[in-house]
């Protein structure tokens, strides 16, 4: 065979290879400038880690929870095949923009005041949806786990700078207090979970309080603090530079300091526990984010664990073979993570 007839397939072969990779969900993609004039990293380039941020792996299998669907993968993940017991229900009102809500009861009712379990989508602070993301599949899961899930939206990007989601996210757990009695809802057992940006914004809501200046807005004489936060994935220390290829993400923060942008910034000794889960092949939002976020909090003496889950890009997507934890065994320690912190 002549070399030349050798070679075509390889370029077909790594073609397709290359348009394989990387298909990160929502084009929830990040660039930010580096505060320091530094040029950023090329695009895919790994991370460094400095010396002194442990990692944690958690062991699995864990425990079997028996609450979960036994179709995990779409299209049971995307935003139709979700039915909330109450949709579309207006939080809050910032600036005449009404922030929708949905809200998930468990099927089995309740004689008592519910655990909430916040939503918060990812998409890159510009786009997503609360029935859809990274984190969707946990909706029903934690419905029949016997927490009211609320699924919040909240004001985007170009059209809305930064701080504006994190002020929309504050006023719903603000909003999601003052209808306790209506909502059925008990007010001291409410966490939040998201993926990617929605990581970092349940994140930011774990950590900072009212001095921090997000909560404005409607229902400020109650407080926009968690008992619980999932983070996945998402960038919690925005003065270090990463890669990724979401070219619009400095507008998004435009104008605003990007340390105080960062949940590490806000970490105090009374923030709420803390469930990090990030791949270890995410070139995205790299892991040393999340092993960031978790050596702050241990430092102030909260209760805090990362899962790095192998083989996992950006969305826990597979890289090298099965992830490890799988997303199933993912689902089961966020339910677990919940029930022992808010039951």
């Amino acid at each position: 065979m002549k070399p030349f007839a050798l070679l075509v397939p390889l370029l077909i072969l790594t073609m397709l290879a290359c348009s394989l990779s990387f298909p990160f969900e929502n084009g929830d993609e990040v660039r930010l400038p580096s505060p320091t004039g530094e040029g950023d990293r090329a695009e895919g380039a790994p991370a460094s880690v400095p010396s002194d941020i442990p990692t944690v792996t958690v062991s699995y299998p864990i425990a079997p929870l028996n609450l979960l669907p036994h179709n995990t993968t779409p299209p049971y993940r995307r935003g139709n095949s979700l039915n909330p017991t109450q949709a579309d229900v207006t939080y809050c009102t910032m600036n005449g923009v009404e922030l929708k809500m949905d809200l998930y009861y468990p099927p089995s009712g309740a004689d008592s005041s519910l655990p909430v379990t916040v939503y918060v989508h990812g998409g890159g602070w510009s786009s997503g949806d609360k029935r859809d993301g990274a984190g969707a599949l946990e909706i029903p899961v934690l419905q029949q786990a016997s927490f009211l899930v609320a699924a919040v939206n909240y004001r985007l990007a170009p059209q809305y700078l930064f701080p504006t989601m994190i002020e929309d996210v504050k006023c719903a757990i603000r909003s999601l207090r003052a209808h306790a009695d209506e909502y059925n809802l008990d007010p001291n057992r409410i966490g939040a979970w998201g993926g990617s940006a929605g990581g970092h914004l349940v994140a930011l809501l774990g950590t900072s309080d009212e001095s921090a200046g997000f909560d404005v807005g409607e229902y400020l004489e109650y407080s926009s603090r968690l008992q619980a936060v999932v983070d996945m994935f998402g960038p919690a220390d925005f003065a270090v530079p990463f890669a990724g290829g979401y070219k619009k993400a400095a507008n998004v923060f435009r104008g605003f300091d990007i340390a105080l942008a960062s949940p590490v910034t806000y970490v105090t000794a009374d923030d709420p526990p803390f469930l990090i889960l990030h791949g270890d092949l995410d070139r995205l939002v790299p892991l040393d984010q999340s092993q960031r976020l978790l050596a702050a909090l241990q430092t102030a003496g909260v209760p805090a664990e990362l899962v790095v889950v192998k083989n996992a890009g950006h969305g826990f997507k597979p890289m090298n073979g099965q992830i490890s934890p799988t997303r199933r065994e993912i689902m089961q320690k966020v339910v677990q993570f919940f029930d022992e912190i808010l039951k």
